[in-house]
C-alpha cells in the first residue's frame, strides 16, 4: 500500500499552505516516470515554471516570479539525495539545501519540512532526463479539508521549447488546474548567496542654480550710448 502524503512543498523553501494537512491518498492515477533513472535524474536544474491551487502562494509568487537554481546530489551507497536550492528573494541572494529519501517507487522522493511540522512526497511524472522534468505534488488542508495540486517545470537550462511547455500544460489540464494560471519564473541572473542585489541608480535631473557674484567682482564698463541687458 502506498504512503500516504502529508504535505505538500509548494517551493522548496515550503509555504504557508502546508501550516496544518491531514495524510490524503494517493490517487492510482498518479504515475511516475516510466523506468525512472536516479542517476540521470541528479545534476543542476532550473524551476521555470510554477501552478498550484493554493491562493496565497500564487500571490506571493505573481510578486517575484524568479527562476529557482537546483543543484541534486545523490551518493550511491545513500537512500536519499540532497538538494540545494538558489533564489533571489527579500533583495539578497537565499540557500537551502534538503535532504530527499528514496522509497520503494522509483520516481518518488519524500522529505520533511520541519518549519511546518510536514512530510513531503514528490513525484516525477516525466523527464527525459537531459531537458525537462515535470513535477506533481498534492495535498489536502485540515480543518478546511481544501484539497492543493501543485506542478512544477524543471528545465536544464532557464527556458524550455514550446512544445515542452505545451505538453506541461496538458498536464496540468489533464488534473483539473486551469493552464492560465501557469506562471513562468524569469531569469534574475545569476544567484551568488549571501550577496545582496544591486538595484540601478537612477539620475537625479540637474538643477542649474546661478552662480552669485563675488564681493571683488568688477562689474563691466556699459558704453554711455549703449543700453545694459540682462540680470546679474
Amino acid at each position: 500500500m502506498q504512503r500516504a502524503v502529508s504535505a505538500v512543498s509548494l517551493l522548496v523553501l515550503g509555504s504557508a499552505c502546508l501550516v496544518h494537512t491531514v495524510p490524503v491518498l494517493i490517487e492510482p492515477f498518479i504515475l511516475t516516470q516510466e523506468n525512472f533513472d536516479l542517476a540521470q535524474f541528479m545534476g543542476k536544474w532550473y524551476e521555470v515554471a510554477v501552478v498550484t491551487t493554493c491562493p496565497h502562494y500564487m500571490q506571493r509568487k505573481r510578486g517575484n516570479p524568479v527562476i529557482v537554481a537546483l543543484e541534486l546530489q545523490h551518493v550511491a551507497s545513500d537512500g536519499n539525495f540532497t538538494m540545494t536550492a538558489t533564489s533571489f528573494r527579500n533583495g539578497s541572494c537565499k540557500l537551502t539545501s534538503t535532504v530527499y529519501g528514496l522509497t520503494n517507487t522509483p520516481g518518488r522522493f519524500f522529505h520533511h519540512i520541519a518549519r511546518f511540522g510536514a512530510d513531503v512526497d514528490s513525484f516525477v511524472v516525466h523527464s527525459n532526463y537531459d531537458e525537462y522534468a515535470m513535477i506533481l505534488l498534492l495535498s489536502i488542508e485540515k480543518p478546511s479539508g481544501n484539497k492543493t495540486t501543485v506542478f512544477k517545470l524543471y528545465s536544464r537550462t532557464m527556458s524550455v521549447r514550446a512544445t515542452v511547455l505545451d505538453d506541461f500544460k496538458t498536464l496540468v489540464r489533464q488534473h483539473g488546474v486551469s493552464d492560465d494560471a501557469i506562471i513562468m519564473n524569469q531569469n534574475k541572473g545569476v544567484c551568488v548567496p549571501g550577496e545582496r542585489v544591486t538595484q540601478p541608480v537612477t539620475a537625479q535631473p540637474q538643477i542649474f542654480v546661478p552662480k552669485r557674484w563675488k564681493r571683488n567682482t568688477v562689474l563691466p564698463v556699459v558704453p554711455a550710448r549703449e543700453e545694459y541687458v540682462g540680470n546679474v
